[in-house]
């Protein structure tokens, strides 16, 4: 593979490919976008899946806590539901206008002659048009998203959730019992280290070369045991499993200088090449 050839040929360099997260980290938490998809997915709840309004918020927590995301939480303890149906309602209504292009971020993406690739557990519609609505398209080599690590075509179809019978995690998490095993999530998503085994096959990662860009701690301290270099974006504070804080994505040229500095010291070595050949030609 092209890529094996020139990970042989760049084996001294300390990283060779930048991987991203999207929500909160290519754009700040201050956008409000995290607000409206946490107040999208609690209606989703009370509206389709049936959860008593004032219980929502707990459930969410709880589902958050365990599984990561509130998605997976929900298909583990047997809520039945469609993916697309489940994104549509979630990401479908965001006010995307609050996101206006980025060409700072966009500069310093594409000064980097090494790979870019984003990790998201949103989907593939949702990944586009923030993409889109930044300016960064083209900026990145691979995009894997919720499809990319749930390829199901086709979901079983809604059913009445009062037919069946779901597992009280709120309960669980209030009197916790060591005896009773939890139920599994069929979602493949951040912060499982199964996810990011995954996402390493899918596009050729070598991990211990690689820098991680995510505002999820839980991310982060996942992305570290699986022996990527961490990069907590959004904050200043340093806590288990983060090599370096960001308060804001911008910071890279500061805070990773060696990336630029590898670079240069590249096109340096080439230039003496070149130079050495027009004058052995003379």
């Amino acid at each position: 593979m092209a890529y094996e050839e020139n990970f042989q040929q760049n084996s001294e360099a300390k990283y060779d490919c930048l991987l991203f997260d999207i929500d909160d980290t290519l754009y700040p938490l201050s956008s409000g976008l995290a607000m409206e998809v946490k107040k999208n997915i609690q209606e989703y709840m009370v509206q389709k899946l049936g959860v008593e309004e004032d219980k929502v918020q707990e459930l969410c927590l709880s589902l958050y806590k365990i599984y990561g995301t509130t998605m997976a939480g929900l298909k583990a303890v047997g809520y039945d539901f469609d993916y697309d149906d489940f994104h549509r309602f979630v990401h479908g209504r965001l006010p995307y206008a609050t996101l206006k292009p980025d060409p700072i971020l966009r500069n310093i993406i594409l000064s980097l002659p090494i790979r870019k690739v984003v990790f998201t557990n949103a989907d593939k519609a949702h990944a586009a048009k923030v993409i889109a609505r930044l300016g960064l398209e083209n900026c990145f080599e691979k995009i894997i998203s919720f499809e990319t690590l749930n390829p199901i075509t086709k979901t079983e179809s809604p059913v009445d959730t009062k037919t069946r019978e779901i597992f009280d995690i709120s309960s669980y998490t209030a009197n916790p019992d060591p005896s009773i095993e939890l139920p599994k999530t069929p979602v493949v998503c951040k912060p499982s280290e199964g996810a990011f085994e995954q996402v390493f096959k899918m596009a050729n990662i070598n991990p211990k070369k690689t820098l991680f860009f995510d505002d999820s701690i839980r991310n982060i301290q996942t992305g570290k045991r699986v022996g990527l270099h961490t990069v907590w974006v959004g904050t200043s504070h340093r806590e288990e499993g983060v090599d370096m804080a960001l308060e804001h994505i911008h910071n890279i040229r500061e805070a990773l200088p060696e990336l630029w500095e590898a670079v240069d010291e590249k096109a340096e070595e080439i230039r003496s090449r070149q130079k050495v050949a027009i004058e052995t030609i003379a």
